[in-house]
């Protein structure tokens, strides 16, 4: 079947993440892995994203053991993990050195294919992961970030796919993580990529616009490959097109899946009861609405409710509307930075900052670093006079901002020893590189 649409499943990951907090067990995920493992997908996105921030600062998991166990129970299916390029994990570029070592790590204790993207679509912050990926037998999955501004077009998104391909990617992931894709833009897209590229295009949005499973059919009329779904429970609201609705959608089409929905049922039933205890557990708000506002704000949903909480606990609520068109402007003067971990969170706090205390009265050091070029090359140029206003005469990065920083790996490993962890595993160096409190916190516990 030429046409065959597969299917990568996310409620191992993105569907918990986009709709409960990233709060789900590896003793949530137990007793269905093997059902999962036999469905028939293209693979399991179950590592990577913010699941290993999670594990260690709300879950007292080691992330490192949810890998290995995960490849235990899924010896047929490939676990999927996204990545954030040179950030890795966390909210930082790190050394290159790092980067490595963690995708080795990854690779070594289970993980068959890497997403990797980077916030700004800037390529050089792919190089090292990529290479490394490449190098230790991964599928490397090169991703860009689609979003909407006067700067953001088909030719400038094929672009950044060419060049991901001339870097060695095995597929193309189109990112779309505030579901800002509308059907027929979809069609296209996909259809350039598809006459430009030949290896396979994978595509992934959020039902945060209300458009994704009109989205997904487009794009699979013009010939995606791939379509990143999640199971029921954990779909529509700010994750995916649920699982079974494709499935079905698809059925008995050239492009039919070839998975059985009767067999994602009672898989589908477990996860239900899995999120009512997860929203009890952890006193969580699952339900959450499609907001087609998101397409004039392109603000990733998750976001919107931390940041009216943040406004809330300020005691500011009323002012939110003035946040939301605060938002664009702040993007606007950053060059238009696709919203996304961490420039989402980064623009985010900028504007609430704008709102509350004065238009850039209080800048933080992330802002400072956008400007300067710290965090790669921004879509748009930025404005000299708004870069002279935030950071002086601070000098501007224009090289790939990771040749800056020093090998990392020795010296975080003599600070754990020095903190009594002499015979800490390369994980868990890896675990400090990224987490340092949190992570000391979990070998308190658990070593």
């Amino acid at each position: 079947m030429a046409n065959q649409v597969k299917i990568m499943e996310t409620v191992l990951r993105d569907g918990h993440q986009s709709l409960a907090a990233t709060r789900m067990r590896i003793t949530d995920m137990i007793p269905v892995l093997e059902q999962l493992d036999n469905a028939g997908f293209h693979a399991l996105e179950a590592w990577g994203g913010a699941t290993f921030d999670s594990c260690l600062r709300f879950l007292n998991e080691d992330p490192w053991e949810r890998l290995r166990t995960l490849k235990k129970h899924l010896p047929k299916t490939p676990i999927q993990m996204l990545l954030r390029g040179q950030n890795v994990l966390g909210y930082n570029h790190y050394a290159d050195d790092v980067v490595t070592e963690f995708i080795n790590r990854a690779v070594d204790n289970g993980v068959g294919i890497i997403r990797i993207f980077d916030a700004l679509n800037d390529v050089r912050n792919l190089e090292t992961a990529m290479r490394a990926a490449k190098t230790a037998g991964a599928h490397v999955q090169g991703a860009f970030v689609y979003t909407i501004s006067p700067y953001h077009h088909k030719d400038s998104f094929l672009q950044v796919a060419k060049d991901l391909v001339q870097m060695g990617a095995d597929s193309i992931c189109i990112k779309d993580m505030s579901g800002l894709l509308s059907p027929y833009t979809a069609y296209d897209l996909v259809q350039a990529l598809k006459a430009t590229i030949d290896i396979p295009i994978q595509l992934h949005t959020h039902y945060t616009s209300g458009m994704a499973s009109m989205t997904y059919l487009k794009a699979i009329e013009a010939g995606v490959d791939i379509v990143d779904c999640a199971l029921s429970p954990f779909a529509m609201g700010t994750s995916q097109p649920a699982t079974e609705a494709i499935v079905a959608a698809l059925e008995g089409t050239s492009w039919d899946t070839g998975i059985k929905k009767e067999a994602l049922y009672p898989i589908a039933d477990h996860f239900r009861s899995v999120k009512k205890d997860l929203a009890e557990t952890f006193k969580l708000n699952t339900a959450m609405d499609i907001d087609t506002k998101v397409l004039s704000f392109q603000i990733p949903g998750g976001m919107l409710s931390n940041l009216l909480n943040q406004m809330k606990e300020q005691g500011m609520a009323d002012k939110y509307p003035e946040l939301l068109e605060e938002m664009p402007r702040v993007r606007a003067d950053l060059g238009y930075p696709p919203l996304v971990t961490p420039t989402s969170q980064i623009t985010g706090s900028m504007a609430a900052f704008n709102v509350m205390l004065g238009r850039y009265k209080v800048v933080p050091r992330e802002i400072k670093d956008i400007v300067r070029g710290k965090y790669g090359r921004t879509p748009a140029p930025i404005d000299p006079e708004f870069r002279k206003a935030i950071v002086g005469d601070e000098p501007v990065i224009n090289h790939r901002p990771a040749d800056d920083i020093a090998p990392q790996m020795a010296s975080l490993r003599n600070e754990l020893s020095e903190k009594g962890y002499a015979s800490a595993s390369t994980e868990d160096v890896l675990s400090y590189a990224l987490f340092p409190e949190v992570a000391l916190e979990v070998f308190k516990n658990n070593r």
